[in-house]
């Protein structure tokens, strides 16, 4: 029996990344001109980075480049909520779109620190 690949878009991690920047998107889009400048492009740019750092990893073969795509990853995703923090700061987000970025973060830093774990143990164990 062959084994089944598993696609990027069912892993977990992957997913929550898109959510991510979804709602990262409806934040930015309601920006002005000035703020999208200033602020919205670093906040957007880090965001999306999340789920393309990840995809890239997912698609490298040593696990070595896997993991090195999965701390990018996991750097962006805190670049992200630092703007998510300076937004909040200077009142152009709710606390509510706050606690929403903020609870999918959390998960997606679970779930990234999960995939990193996972490629040294298969390194350890394979």
């Amino acid at each position: 029996m062959a084994k089944e690949y598993f696609k990027l878009e069912d892993l977990e991690a992957y997913k929550l990344t898109r959510e991510y920047s979804k709602r990262s998107w409806e934040v930015y889009i309601k920006m002005n001109w000035q703020t999208k400048k200033v602020i919205g492009d670093q906040f957007i740019r880090s965001a999306d980075s999340v789920g393309a750092n990840l995809a890239e990893g997912y698609g490298r073969y040593h696990y070595l480049d896997k993991i090195k795509f999965y701390y990018n990853s996991r750097a962006s995703l805190l670049e992200a909520n630092h703007w998510v923090e300076l937004l909040l700061e200077r009142d152009i987000i709710t606390k509510e779109e706050q606690n929403n970025l903020k609870n999918i973060k959390k998960d997606i830093h679970i779930k990234t620190n999960g995939l990193i774990k996972s490629q040294y143990s298969r390194k350890q164990n394979p």
